[in-house]
């Protein structure tokens, strides 16, 4: 066999082990990550830029620990936790996780809403047909068909390149900015740096990063490719982070333009940039909150299933798996009707799954590092040193940023 013929079943290899890793990372650059990115961008110009490397070193850790642990185990994140730690503290775990994933749900649709609503689309048109077509997909019964959907929807991404490319941002200050950290004494700037990092990873991605790595059905052979996946996904991500934040830096903040979410950027671009930018940072939005709202109540479902040992899968049938599908249902059906109600307080919902989003997610990377760690379950895939020390820094600085944004929440910023 020629090299030519070797490098090209390595690439074919390689893409077809993609999936997992860039659907997780890229669902995470949903409606609250773009609002956040946008607000970074919007008050401090390209001034957050240098917090790229750090996000998309957290990421990579606990994405690449996920994908590790469900090559060598073949199980999801929460049937390890039951095995390890016991019933009662997975019925906790996955209370949380719920209330959490709800939440965010509400506010996928409410982005898909507001996005929609820039087209001139009301939202009792576009909410009830976005939570159609999400029911219609979670529902297609096969979990390869959903992926290449979902990897489909999420090449829209490219629309946040192409904004950022045309405003003419200031390159060499792009890249000066993203290298050497920029200190701002101001509790706002504070906040939008444990938000800017908060935002890239969730507890619901932990879940999910792993548990498509099962339904893959890849084992200890596919564990480089499916490195090479997280690590790709996580880097991917957080260069669409990147070109958010430039888009807003070179528009909004020399027009000294402040945001409140991402239809606001999306709004706010017109008048200064044009109108194309403005379409394209509204398709992004709708896109990436579809994406997300495809991804968070499966995910959810097959977590929930997993940890009480319930049937699951998208290649399950009702008649198989009718509480995976009835969670997934259940999930799609409230948050579109909370979106619909009149009065809702949808800060409030966002608020209060950000708390609890705050305080499952240290719990639940001290339950996948010491899982990682144990040679009993991993073997000779368990963590190594120098990772243990990444995944435990990592834990620790999240609890950090946790507790300082709890500070700032209370003190009104």
């Amino acid at each position: 066999m020629n090299n030519s013929t070797k490098n090209k079943l390595t690439i074919t290899a390689v893409l077809g082990a993609m999936g997992p890793g860039l659907l997780a990372a890229l669902s995470g650059n949903d409606a609250g990550g773009i609002a956040t990115y946008s607000s970074a961008g919007s008050d401090y110009g390209y001034a957050m830029l240098w917090m790229l490397p750090i996000m998309t070193l957290l990421l990579v850790v606990t994405q690449e620990t996920a994908a590790r642990c469900g090559c060598v185990t073949g199980k999801g994140l929460a049937s390890l936790i039951r095995e390890k730690f016991g019933v009662r503290r997975s019925v906790l775990a996955m209370a949380a996780l719920l209330t959490a994933n709800i939440s965010v749900t509400i506010s996928e649709f409410a982005g898909i809403a507001s996005g929609l609503s820039l087209f001139g689309v009301p939202t009792t048109v576009s909410v009830p047909l976005a939570g159609i077509l999400v029911w219609m997909i979670t529902m297609s019964g096969s979990f390869n068909r959903i992926e290449k959907i979902l990897l489909a929807i999420s090449c829209i991404f490219v629309t946040y390149v192409i904004a950022a490319f045309m405003v003419g941002p200031d390159w060499a200050q792009v890249a000066h900015d993203t290298v050497v950290p920029t200190f701002i004494s101001s509790p706002r700037y504070i906040s939008l740096v444990v938000a800017t990092i908060g935002t890239t990873i969730s507890p619901w991605m932990v879940f999910l990063a792993q548990s498509n790595v099962v339904e893959k059905n890849v084992d200890e052979s596919s564990l480089s490719l499916q490195r090479i996946d997280a690590i790709s996904g996580s880097i991917l991500a957080d260069i669409i982070a990147g070109f958010i934040i430039i888009t807003t830096g070179t528009v909004l903040f020399p027009a000294g333009v402040r945001i409140a979410d991402a239809a606001d950027a999306a709004m706010a671009l017109e008048p200064i940039a044009g109108q194309f930018s403005t379409v394209l940072f509204a398709v992004g939005l709708v896109a990436a909150s579809f994406l997300a709202a495809c991804v968070l109540p499966s995910v959810t479902s097959s977590a929930i299933c997993e940890a009480f040992g319930w049937e699951r899968g998208a290649d399950r049938s009702w008649g198989e798996a009718p509480l995976y599908r009835g969670i997934i249902t259940t999930i799609i059906v409230t948050s579109a009707l909370l979106i619909l109600l009149p009065g809702i307080d949808l800060f409030q919902i966002l608020m209060g799954s950000q708390i609890i989003n705050g305080i499952l997610l240290p719990v639940l990377l001290v339950f996948q590092v010491l899982i990682a760690q144990d040679k009993h379950i991993m073997g000779v895939h368990r963590n190594k040193r120098v990772w243990t020390l990444l995944s435990w820094a990592s834990i620790v600085v999240i609890v950090i940023l946790t507790i300082v944004m709890f500070v700032l929440q209370a003190m009104g910023y």
